[in-house]
């Protein structure tokens, strides 16, 4: 049985959820990648992530959940009452499928080897399909591979569909699963994955001893440099010790642009190809001379001043942005840093040096060079800061100015003064019914921190959105629920909010040991991913500077 074959795949992810212990599903992965070629091992590693394709391809299988039942049912045959037993039993549909594809009467007198190379072109097929009968087409597809499939291999198949692997394999322990399979060390493997975006692409790197070639390329995004929150200008005067470079921090969605020659792209803090909803920004990067990489902002902007988020969002996720919604929210985008300039990759440069560079592109119009001034003292960070707020941002990010930039790192060359208590991103873990006008709508949120590889929950929300998000909430809910109790839903955890609250205390009755005050809904995130929200250290450090201001006003 060969390396490529699914059924190897299959059992590999069978014996990783067998076992809770980290190192050993490190090893089992490990050993399975040694004998996959390169094109297998990089199918392999997207499907160990969860993930078919690289997410700024825009390709989507785009079989739901109710054509994957359809095609169970017709493939097995089972009475309704049985798959609802066996669904209620294991709660999984990997698992349900397997079971019944166990039981099922009819075998086909000719079975099909699956491979990751044959799964992987199907699901591209599915992916590709489009127009009239594209459904019809999809559902045969998937058919054609259920057939063939074994009880497992059916279940995983099952799983990749969904993108529900639910082996206990995060991420992090693929990356290891690759540097211990091909020596090579963690923080290699890391940083070379966090460069490409590409799991897949890393992994190929690692086997061929070339993972010090990752670099930027064109048309495919890095990920983002982010910024560590430091509470008070005091603090950060006191952390850097020297001049350091502050621009206002902008309340708006990040972006990455991507040109060469005259091919735009915009990618957005996912790493997913936004430019359909700012074909206005497209038009103007065009005019930038060059081959280029820019970081920065897309913010609504009228007459020198920003727009509020709320207005920016009626922008995004359209279908389409004709012209009068382009001019009725103009916006502009704020270019803070440049990874890549012609054929030149820039990102282990200072900060002073890429913007001296990003300076000479003479950007205007819809693109402007976000200002740079240098501060040094308390005093100059907190009336920089108060000018930002004046001037309608949220406050001030501190730039090291010989700092590199890191994708994908949060480290302290980037810090960000927003206020003393501001807010958290947290990610959605169970909802709600709501009472009264909001019955018959998912209207309260239960919400989550990350702590180490666990979510810990840290309140519940249900003001701050309008009736339209919350219409659109409960049926992105409703399609990712895991468990459904009736009056309360589990939902998978990946939709982020933004959470301002008045204050921190300690709480018997959350996992976390506390909860937020008063909490309310900022804003819904959808360009962070749910591995960017805070964590419980961040929720502990709040709580003990309330703590500690608390005290010292007492001794006054």
């Amino acid at each position: 049985m060969g390396g490529d074959d699914f059924k190897v795949f299959a059992s590999t992810a069978e014996a990783i959820k067998s076992t809770s212990k980290k190192l050993e599903k490190v090893r089992i992965l490990a050993e399975y990648f040694v004998a996959l070629n390169g094109n297998s091992l990089d199918i392999a590693c997207g499907m160990f992530s969860a993930r078919i394709f690289p997410p700024w391809v825009g390709a989507e299988v785009k079989v739901g959940y109710s054509t994957i039942v359809d095609v169970i049912f017709e493939v097995t045959g089972p009475k309704a009452a049985e798959f609802r037993d066996s669904l209620l039993r294991h709660g999984d549909l990997g698992d349900v499928t397997s079971e019944l594809i166990e039981k099922r009467k009819i075998v086909p007198l000719y079975q099909g080897s699956l491979t990751l190379n044959s799964i992987y072109t199907t699901f591209r097929k599915m992916a590709e399909a489009s127009g009239s009968g594209s459904s019809a087409q999809r559902r045969d597809l998937f058919r054609t591979l259920l057939i063939n499939s074994s009880p497992l291999e059916a279940k995983y198949l099952v799983k990749l569909l969904t993108r529900e692997l639910r082996i206990g394999l995060v991420e992090g322990l693929v990356e290891e699963a690759i540097a211990r399979a091909f020596r090579a060390t963690g923080d290699e493997v890391r940083d070379a994955h966090l460069l490409t975006g590409d799991i897949g692409l890393t992994a190929v790197l690692a086997s061929e001893q070339r993972l010090g070639e990752a670099d930027i390329k064109l048309m495919r995004p890095t990920n983002f440099m982010l910024a560590e929150t430091i509470q008070t200008p005091k603090e950060i005067a006191e952390y850097f010790k020297r001049e350091v470079l502050a621009e206002f921090k902008y309340d708006g969605v990040r972006a990455q642009v991507h040109k060469s020659g005259e091919k735009v792209r915009i990618f957005s803090r996912r790493l997913e190809d936004v430019s359909g909803s700012f074909p206005d920004l497209v038009d103007a990067i065009q005019s930038v001379s060059g081959d280029v990489v820019l970081d920065g902002e897309v913010i609504a902007y009228d007459n020198g001043r920003p727009l509020p988020f709320q207005v920016l969002q009626q922008r995004l996720h359209r279908k389409q942005i004709d012209r009068s919604i382009i001019e009725d929210i103009p916006l502009v985008f704020f270019v803070y840093d440049i990874l890549f300039h012609e054929e030149s990759t820039l990102i282990r440069r200072p900060l002073t040096e890429r913007r001296r560079i990003l300076q000479s592109l003479r950007l205007d119009g819809r693109l402007l060079v976000s200002e740079a001034s240098r501060v040094e003292s308390a005093d100059e960070i907190a009336s920089l800061f108060d000018e930002s707020k004046r001037l309608g941002f949220e406050g001030l990010v501190l730039k090291d100015p010989v700092s590199p930039y890191r994708p994908g790192k949060r480290g302290k060359h980037w810090i960000k003064l927003k206020k003393e208590l501001d807010t958290l991103d947290v990610v959605i873990v169970a909802a709600e019914y709501g009472h009264g006008k909001r019955a018959g709508v998912i209207s309260d949120y239960t919400f989550a921190v990350r702590d180490g590889e666990t979510l810990k929950v840290v309140g519940k929300a249900y003001s701050g959105l309008t009736d339209k998000e919350i219409l659109q909430l409960t049926e992105r809910l409703k399609k990712i629920t895991l468990r459904d109790m009736g009056f309360r839903r589990y939902v998978k955890p990946e939709i982020v909010l933004e959470i301002a609250f008045d204050n921190i205390q300690k709480s018997p009755r959350h996992n976390s040991g506390f909860a937020l005050r008063f909490p309310r809904i900022k804003r819904i995130r959808d360009d962070k991913r749910p591995e960017e929200i805070d964590t419980l250290d961040t929720v502990a450090k709040i709580y003990q500077r309330q703590v500690s201001v608390t005290f010292q006003h007492t001794l006054k």
